[in-house]
């Protein structure tokens, strides 16, 4: 790091668990670099499900693994990057880190940040984890209940500023990428958008293919290792599915043409699919929990997912909208796809998905209101 970055310069850092809170960062990260390009960026990941797909973003000068958080590499970290400010998102509290930029002054924000009772801040034993949030300048959290949580532990310094994945989604949702291969498979048919799914999802999906048969299908495992696919594949009628890599390569035969079923066996592609599709189905709800269904909910589509989804404030909001649906089994799912072949009911949920994100938009403009008082004056 000592190497690449320039700690003459100060640098603005933003630090992510995985790929997802990337997401969730993003339109910060795009804000900043548009109004105030003097500051170069610095990104860490924690995970390489974010680095591997980020190291080479453009908007970023530097990205980097986080260095393990003791106190002298927080030390020497923070003297490389010499940051003007740092920003970390949802569930990322390091206590090194935060105590480093705290003992300089450095300004330090969590966005997007969301809070339950269970979790250790509010446990008796939980006091080292409180002072984290201590040593933040601003937690910008989702909702009144995290602000109200805290304020019972005495952190007065939550503001609510909603969840930046809103602004992201909605943004995606205006200028997304263009497939044409997948745009000429799908034609004029009624489309269900499998999105990051797990075994426990595809074998419940290939209930659905095989009733519904004059829908098509798109499938984007989460796991796309060639012993995953050929897992879900099994599952499948044989010779009625295609991979997108042999779309991309052949194009769209006559024969091709009739299949119903295009397994996505690339990454990167999700958040755009959903463009093609009438119905999302999200992986995870039966493991450890749900996926982004922000992605499905701004293109205007119904969403469907499994049980385990408490835990995600935006899906009790879908589901409280009538724009998702959540099923425990097969026959579940089953139910709620027959109803969703009602064309007005279909359209009135993907609507109120749709309406829920745009009226949820901003969370973007209110961080940023305090960084232009607070850090950039």
């Amino acid at each position: 790091m000592k190497q690449e970055v320039n700690s003459e310069k100060q640098h603005i850092w933003f630090h992510f668990a995985s790929l997802g809170e990337f997401e969730q960062g993003r339109p910060v990260i795009e804000k900043v670099k548009s109004d105030y390009p003097g500051y170069p960026i610095v990104i860490t990941f924690f995970s390489p499900s974010g680095y591997e797909l980020r190291k080479n973003y453009t908007l970023a000068d530097h990205v980097f693994y986080l260095p393990l958080d003791t106190k002298r590499n927080a030390r020497q970290f923070v003297d490389i990057i010499n940051p003007k400010l740092a920003v970390f998102t949802k569930y990322e509290y390091w206590y090194h880190f935060f105590n480093e930029l705290n003992r300089r002054s450095v300004p330090l924000i969590v966005i997007s940040a969301i809070f339950r009772e269970e979790q250790i801040f509010f446990k008796w034993y939980g006091s080292l984890h409180r002072s984290m949030l201590r040593k933040a300048s601003r937690l910008f959290v989702q909702d009144a209940a995290s602000v109200s949580m805290l304020e019972d532990i005495g952190i007065e310094h939550a503001t609510i500023g909603g969840d930046t994945r809103f602004d992201r989604v909605a943004s995606n949702a205006e200028e997304p990428k263009n497939f044409q291969p997948v745009r000429k498979f799908c034609g004029a048919a009624n489309v269900l958008v499998g999105g990051s799914t797990w075994p426990d999802d595809e074998s419940l999906l290939a209930k659905v293919i095989e009733q519904f048969k004059e829908w098509k299908f798109i499938i984007a495992p989460h796991e796309i290792k060639p012993d995953k696919l050929k897992a879900f594949e099994s599952l499948l009628p044989e010779n009625g599915y295609l991979r997108y890599s042999e779309l991309k390569e052949n194009g769209l035969s006559e024969e091709t043409g009739k299949l119903r079923i295009l397994i996505i066996d690339n990454i990167g592609m999700l958040s755009s699919l959903y463009q093609y599709g009438n119905i999302a189905y999200i992986g995870g709800g039966f493991g450890v929990g749900i996926h982004n269904t922000l992605e499905a909910a701004a293109f205007g589509l119904p969403v469907i997912f499994g049980p385990n989804y408490k835990r995600f404030l935006e899906a009790k909001m879908l589901i409280a909208e009538k724009a998702a649906f959540s099923i425990k089994n097969e026959e579940e799912l089953l139910e709620i796809m027959t109803k969703l072949q009602e064309k007005n009911f279909r359209q009135e949920s993907g609507n109120a998905a749709k309406r829920l994100v745009l009226n949820n938009t901003g969370a973007t403009e209110a961080i940023f209101s305090y960084l232009n008082e607070r850090v950039f004056r």
